[in-house]
């Protein structure tokens, strides 16, 4: 490893990251529509796509360590590779949620998914993700800004959907684990978001030197405070 020049093992360990974004985002928009769908088969190729994911991740790990090693790199380089391993490890738990999901399958019928619009909350927390990395290749505080203003979006979404399963439950026939099951799913969703968000936080802090993840109000104490409106 160390024959080579250090810029380009760096954009080489970083396109390995960038590939490791595709196949998360693959499994996780696959575990929607296979949990909408009760389809069964593309339920085990997620499970066994996790398992490639998980993997690549700690292959990812580990020469991102070995680099540190062998080029004990300092200021850009050494931030650069920080990031790698931190966005690394936010990809991994967003695989996870796709499995999450899927273990919900049969907890929940294609109505009440459809009830609650869980493919257009997908679909937005997807696009956090996929912005959050092109900001990091692009190496741009802009849009990396812009990921963390669509998080509000997906919580006020979140939210919603804790206050309907709050008052459906109040129903004497409500089907409660349906309902249990939606919120988890709504979480997980919500979760994703949260991961984008602090991949956007490792860019800003990758472009300016500046750590802004504790600046943020959590999303705990927004829901806390929504359900006193």
């Amino acid at each position: 490893m160390s024959e080579r020049p250090v810029h380009e093992l760096i954009k080489e360990l970083s396109m390995v990251l960038v590939q490791l974004s595709d196949k998360v985002l693959q499994n996780f928009f696959g575990a929607l529509h296979a949990i909408k769908h009760k389809d069964e088969q593309i339920a085990r190729r997620i499970r066994m796509a996790d398992d490639e994911i998980d993997m690549a991740e700690v292959n990812l790990e580990e020469r991102c360590l070995a680099f540190l090693a062998l080029q004990q790199p300092v200021a850009r380089d050494l931030r650069t590779i920080v990031t790698i391993i931190k966005i690394n490890d936010d990809l991994e738990r967003i695989g996870d949620l796709a499995v999450h999901i899927i273990d919900r399958m049969p907890e929940i019928s294609t109505e009440m998914l459809v009830s609650f619009d869980f493919e257009k909350m997908g679909i937005l927390s997807g696009e956090m993700v996929s912005k959050s990395i092109e900001a990091f290749v692009q190496k741009d505080r802009v849009l990396a800004d812009q990921v963390c203003a669509l998080d509000e979006q997906i919580d006020v979404m979140h939210r919603k959907v804790f206050k309907k399963v709050t008052a459906l439950m109040k129903s004497p026939d409500s089907q409660t684990d349906e309902l249990i099951a939606a919120l988890s799913i709504s979480r997980y969703i919500e979760r994703m978001a949260d991961h984008a968000t602090r991949i956007a936080h490792e860019v800003i802090y990758l472009v300016t030197g500046e750590i802004v993840r504790h600046k943020k109000e959590s999303s705990y104490e927004k829901h806390i405070e929504s359900l006193k409106e």
